[in-house]
Formats: C-alpha cells, structure tokens, sequence
C-alpha cells in the first residue's frame, strides 16, 4: 500500500510492481436533476474524479446501483446506466460490471481503477511554500443544484452547471505530469475551502486565497448574497473547518461559496511559482479557464482568505 485512508486523500494506491501502481475510488450518490441519463453521466464524471486528481489513467470500473423498485422503472434504470457508460466510455473507462439493491432511495456511482507509475503519483498534501493554487472549475454547483430543485434555476444557468458537472478532468490532470505539481485534489462534497484544509493538514504552511480571484458561477453568487438555496452541507463543513481559516474583512456571504458542497467539481493543483504561469497556457481544448486562487506560504495549517 502506498496512499491509504489515513492521509485524507483522494484515492487509495497499491503498488502491483517497480513501473506499476493501481489506484481505488468509489463514490455514488442521490440524483441532483431529473433526467436519468443526465444523473449518470454526471455520476460517472463525479467518480472518476479521484483518479484524476492522483494524476493517474483511469482504467476500468464497476456500478453501484440502488434503486426503488416501485419509484424507478427499468428504462430509467437503463438510462442511468447508459449515461454512466458513455461517460465513461468518453474517459477510455471499461466498466466491467457491478452491482445493483433495491433501496428506499435512488443512488448511483462506481468504484474506479486507474493506472500511474509509483514514482508519479501526486498526493494532496505535498503542498511547499511559495507554490500557486490554480482551480480547474468554478465552484457553485452545490447552491445551483438545490436551486434546481427549488424550481429556481432555468435555461442558460442550468446549462452551466450541467456542462461542469460533465466536464472530465482528464486533461488538467493530463497535463500536471509535465510541471512541477506538489499536490493535487478534486473539490467536491466538503467544498473548496473543506478540501484545501486537507491539503494544509500535518503541514507546516498556511494557504492565502484571494477571493476575488475564485472563479464563481455568477447566479450561484446572487444566491449566496441572499442567502437563499443553500445547501445543508455547507453548514456542515463550515462547522468541520471553523477553527482552520480566517477570513478577515470577507463578507459573510462568502462563506456559503466557499464551503459549498460541490458535484464533479474542478481540481486544485499546486504547482510551483515558476510553472504557474505556463499550466494554464498549455491546457487545451478544456471549456473553462485556468485561474490562480492563491498562494502557500510557511505557517501552521491555516486558510487565510483576503
């Protein structure tokens, strides 16, 4: 075993040989829209994402599938099985079975196996003082998501969040084993700020955000600022990081972006200050742009937002 539960991160590593290490995820959850084929295209994307942020190829997978037999008929259950697979078909992902329960409640995902060489792999805690925090994705998709469910969210804003969530970070992820790259992680269920707080945890430095720099979807922020359509979990990781950041003279509505508990969110990759500029140049034929979100600097563990 080379990464295990014990250090927080994103997936579990087994060595199989000197040149080859095996990498395990698993993750599923309730749908977040209606459409079926929708929900497990997003589900694929969302599970595969750990992989990614290892800087590993994903290989091959398995479905986890609980239904309610009498809420879900089989095409809806054959829609989200479809989305799952062409989703993964579009990652060079092999699904090579599963497993499906009759459940009370509706949930889908599969447990992943990638491939990377044992000297690659890219942990989320290997953070080094004087390296930038770039984010693949804007974060929001958590406030937008209950908005949909609220009825609250249509056309052109809905379409945002749903080209996200679909969004693979297969070539972000592609592109780390060519820069310098310390630590890596994907931000999905305990928000941007959860998952930074695991990559400053048992290490010696603080990271600075700047928060006019964190790329938000602009309806989400209109949400946050009337304090409307927030998530539950956001209250939830607020509470398990409240003695980890300080957020100054950031307005409070902030907070509700910050801690937003996204679905097939972006990657947060360190990488150093002399590559920082060149990464977001070479990411190509990816939808959203490459934005520097802050610093590392030598401290205690801290999140400072400014």
């Amino acid at each position: 075993m080379l990464v295990g539960s014990s250090t927080g991160d994103d997936a579990g590593v087994y060595r199989i040989s000197d040149e080859l290490a095996l990498v395990h995820t698993v993750d599923f959850f309730t749908p977040i829209v209606d459409d079926p084929y929708l929900f497990g295209q997003i589900s694929a994307a969302n599970s595969v994402s750990d992989i990614y942020a290892m800087g590993a190829e994903p290989i091959s997978a398995l479905n986890m599938l609980c239904f309610p037999e009498k809420q879900l008929d089989e095409e809806g259950m054959r829609l989200i099985l479809q989305g799952g697979a062409d989703k993964m078909r579009e990652a060079g992902v092999v699904i090579l079975g599963g497993h499906s329960i009759k459940d009370n409640e509706l949930k889908y995902g599969l447990a992943v196996t990638g491939k990377i060489h044992p000297d690659k792999i890219i942990e989320n805690n290997g953070l080094r003082p004087g390296d930038r925090l770039l984010l693949t994705k804007p974060i929001g998709t958590g406030i937008l998501s209950t908005a949909l469910k609220n009825d609250q969210l249509n056309g052109s804003d809905l379409d945002e969040i749903i080209t996200s969530m679909l969004t693979l970070n297969r070539i972000p992820s592609q592109v780390m084993q060519k820069y310098d790259v310390s630590a890596c992680t994907d931000i999905t269920g305990f928000g941007l700020v959860g998952h930074i707080h695991e990559m400053v945890q048992r290490k010696n430095v603080d990271v600075v955000l700047q928060m006019e720099r964190i790329p938000v979807f602009e309806k989400a922020r209109e949400f946050a600022e009337q304090t409307v359509n927030i998530p539950g979990g956001t209250i939830s990781n607020y509470k398990f990081c409240e003695d980890c950041f300080d957020a100054g003279a950031v307005e409070s509505w902030n907070m509700s972006l910050l801690f937003d508990p996204q679905t097939s969110g972006g990657l947060c990759i360190a990488v150093s200050e002399k590559d920082s500029k060149l990464f977001p140049k070479a990411v190509k034929g990816y939808p959203f742009p490459i934005v520097e979100i802050g610093r590392v600097q030598p401290g205690s563990g801290k999140i400072i937002i400014r």
